[in-house]
């Protein structure tokens, strides 16, 4: 199994997460196994509460995760909002306590990826 730019695994033991940034031809190992490709979109849960809702704000763009705003409690958070701007990527680390959101300096277009990574619920996409 190859993987490919962009895509997200997490290691099932210690939970760690990485983002491939240049393709290989095997995927990703932690802890001694292989570890587990994130799709966005796919966990069963409620949808208004983790798909990312983008607004113009002024010159950029401000990022919310749900129609109705995620918990941010310590043991469900959003962890992190990325915007994909064609080679550009911008990521904002979020911690529990703070509001499920964030303001990036990137012109709304066409083709801008917006992705949130819960840490009970994965990766999900706009």
């Amino acid at each position: 199994m190859s993987t490919k730019a962009m895509e997200v695994y997490k290691c099932d033991l210690c939970g760690m997460i990485v983002e491939v940034f240049k393709a290989g031809s095997c995927p990703p190992s932690c802890c001694g196994q292989t570890m587990t490709l994130q799709t966005e979109n796919t966990v069963d849960a409620a949808r208004e509460k983790h798909v990312p809702v983008v607004e113009v704000q002024g010159s950029g763009i401000l990022v919310k995760v749900g129609s109705v705003p995620h918990p941010m409690e310590p043991d469900h958070y959003i962890e992190w909002i990325e915007v994909i701007n064609g080679a550009y990527v911008n990521r904002y680390q979020l911690k529990p306590g703070e509001p499920p959101q964030a303001a990036f300096y990137v012109p709304m277009q066409p083709g801008l990826v917006v992705r949130a990574y819960c840490n009970k619920h994965g990766l999900w996409k706009n």
